[in-house]
């Protein structure tokens, strides 16, 4: 555990170098991987032989490896491609941020704020490279989630009417809704520049005639609609931040309107769970933080809303559904 942060460089360095995609019709020899990718032989060698004692590769000959299964996820064109992910969490942020942990431990702060002296999503803004990678990555993501939130939560009950995605990125949870449900329309609500990215996968899916988009902020005001859908947001902010929101959709929505939440949600116990290493993850980075099922009932009650019911899914997230409470 202690020499994670030597696996999660390696995943990054074989993500960019995109070898998963070089051994996709068969094993290769590190002497040709290495000429392919433009670099030395020995030290890609060493970084492969490392991820195949964790099942990522396998050295099948001396000096020759192959696709895993897990090394296959990290190709481009994988079902549920984990490369972007990987990318992002290989970025220099991350390699900043964790030694300064116990700077949040002492005064409850982010660590973004004291090492870079903005909000995580002001360095995105900034850092047009790394907010492109983390946006991707969130797309990528979004193509494990939604077949699963699909599959587990109907959304056919909002045929002929409209749904928002709020901080909706490059459209990827909306569209995949509206292609499997041609009644729904649809509106994609983020910030201007991320938007702007949405609109080729919009224009693609031919959803141009029922799929608008629009840029604010929803600390401010949010859109009217019918229903309202996150993913992977509300766990961005603490509870203040989170129920201002909630509070703006309430402010917006009619009085049977929905929303829709697909987070993760932390179970009881010790069992292993990506959801509690996660939660350092928004501890150390935009000062949220990942839930029980308790903390969100809490939270959506203080923005004036009753939680209806949790469903799980085939992947890491849950579909939380809340309407507002009599």
């Amino acid at each position: 555990m202690a020499l994670g942060f030597m696996s999660t460089a390696a995943l990054g360095c074989v993500a960019e170098l995109e070898i998963a995609d070089k051994l996709k019709n068969g094993p290769k020899s590190v002497a040709l991987l290495a000429a392919e990718s433009g670099v030395k032989e020995e030290p890609l060698y060493r970084v492969l032989r490392a991820l195949a004692t964790a099942g990522v590769f396998e050295e099948q000959a001396p000096k020759t490896f192959a696709l895993t299964p897990a090394a296959d996820l990290l190709r481009r064109d994988a079902k549920g491609s984990m490369r972007n992910m990987m990318l992002f969490l290989a970025t220099r942020i991350h390699f900043e941020l964790s030694p300064e942990m116990m700077h949040s431990l002492k005064t409850g702060e982010t660590v973004v704020e004291k090492v870079h002296n903005v909000s995580v999503f002001e360095y995105f803004e900034k850092d047009k490279i790394t907010g492109e990678i983390f946006n991707d990555a969130m797309t990528d993501f979004s193509a494990v989630v939604i077949p699963a939130a699909l599959e587990a939560y109907d959304f056919s009950y909002l045929n002929g009417k409209t749904l928002i995605d709020i901080a909706g990125g490059h459209g990827k949870v909306l569209t995949e809704i509206l292609v499997k449900h041609p009644e729904i329309r649809g509106r994609l609500f983020d910030l201007e520049h991320v938007v702007n990215g949405a609109k080729p996968r919009i224009e693609s899916l031919g959803l141009t005639g029922r799929c608008s988009v629009c840029s604010g902020d929803f600390f401010k005001e949010v859109p009217q609609a019918d229903a309202y859908i996150m993913k992977h947001i509300i766990h961005d902010w603490d509870d203040a931040k989170a129920t201002t929101i909630l509070k703006n959709i309430h402010r917006a929505s009619a009085a049977d309107a929905r929303v829709i939440l697909l987070e993760g949600v932390i179970a009881p116990g010790n069992a292993p769970s990506v959801g509690k290493w996660l939660d350092l993850e928004m501890l150390l980075m935009p000062g949220g933080k990942e839930r029980t099922e308790e903390e969100y009932r809490a939270l959506f009650a203080g923005a004036g809303f009753h939680v209806t019911k949790f469903v799980p899914t085939k992947s890491p997230m849950s579909v939380i559904e809340a309407v507002k409470a009599n």
